[in-house]
């Protein structure tokens, strides 16, 4: 009898760490809330910056961006995403680093779609932008 309920014991705790691991993959797949992530992209010739989203729990996000600083918000439903920028700082920017702020931005904002895989982040629209999650 003892044999047995440590038999069902076992079982119920791998049941257990089983669903613990099955809801990690799915927090996996899921919008990156709460997360930072930096644009897969070099940097801009004579600087070391590249892009990143600081993104809140409730969609909340300041960009830092190749030389400007903005602040925005995300709305998401399923694979729907809608970005809205708000406030954009300007840092006496040189003429190209503005106007890929600029551009970078204008490719948020028109994004209608995202997916993940794994730590990289895709937002789809007339041009396709690819994020990777700070994991560190």
């Amino acid at each position: 009898m003892g044999s047995m309920k440590r038999i069902v014991a076992g079982v119920a705790a791998a049941l257990v760490m089983s669903g613990a691991v099955c809801s990690l993959a799915r927090a996996d797949t899921g919008f990156p809330f709460g997360m930072e992530m930096t644009l897969d992209a070099l940097p801009q010739p004579g600087s070391k910056r590249v892009p990143d989203l600081d993104i809140g729990d409730h969609g909340e996000t300041v960009l830092e961006l190749w030389c400007k600083g903005a602040k925005g918000q995300f709305s998401v439903a399923g694979d729907s995403v809608i970005f809205i920028a708000g406030a954009v700082e300007d840092r006496n920017c040189p003429a190209s680093r503005a106007q890929a702020d600029d551009e970078l931005i204008a490719a948020l904002s028109a994004a209608t779609n995202w997916k993940r895989q794994g730590d990289s982040i895709f937002f789809i629209g007339p041009k396709t932008l690819h994020f990777r999650l700070n994991t560190n």
